[in-house]
């Protein structure tokens, strides 16, 4: 099995196993859970830490990009803008600014004062796929939550929007671990 590092955390209720793509296992438990209950988790888990790697299989051929992360960021903040501009038009909405950052978990985000935030790495993905993230964040200027009417409004402006949601369900971790060489 692969090493799997523990980290012990005062604030941590129950253990967390994760097998986050191209980094070693990850053992979140509390601090008053002994070495041996480790051991035994660990043993327990190992065939599903090892199927979870087996999952992990290179599709996105990432590794061949030849893209530096400046000239990728560069790259989705102009991409980013030019849909933000024209959509927020057709949505009637204003936003305050657009933020790229290199988010390790979430593809968009809408603050309450209007700033919205995208990850780089959207770049990389099909160009539907990134078109949905900014309709998603936008759609959040109206309504701030993921409720039944967030989901019709998007619905409303990308029909097929479940598509590109699952596509970053199955391609998402490996997109997040993709680490240019600069």
């Amino acid at each position: 099995m692969d090493a799997v590092e523990v980290r012990r955390s005062p604030r941590a209720r129950r253990w967390r196993l994760e097998v986050p793509w191209g980094e070693p296992a990850r053992l979140t438990v509390p601090r008053s859970m002994n070495r041996e209950e480790v051991d035994r988790l660990l043993a327990e888990k190992r065939h599903w830490v090892a199927e979870q790697r087996r999952r992990q299989i290179p599709r996105l051929r990432l590794e061949r990009l030849a893209v530096s992360e400046s000239e990728a960021r560069v790259g989705a903040r102009e991409l980013v803008s030019a849909l933000v501009e024209e959509e927020a038009e057709r949505l009637a909405v204003t936003y305050q600014r657009i933020r790229i950052g290199g988010q390790r978990t979430l593809w968009g985000s809408c603050s309450a004062r209007g700033t919205l935030s995208f990850n780089w790495r959207l770049v990389l993905a099909p160009l539907e796929v990134l078109d949905y993230v900014v309709v998603h964040e936008l759609c959040h200027l109206l309504v701030a939550n993921h409720s039944r009417r967030f989901w019709t409004l998007v619905e409303r402006q990308r029909p097929h929007w479940r598509e590109q949601r699952d596509w970053l369900r199955e391609h998402g971790p490996e997109l997040l671990a993709f680490i240019p060489s600069d």
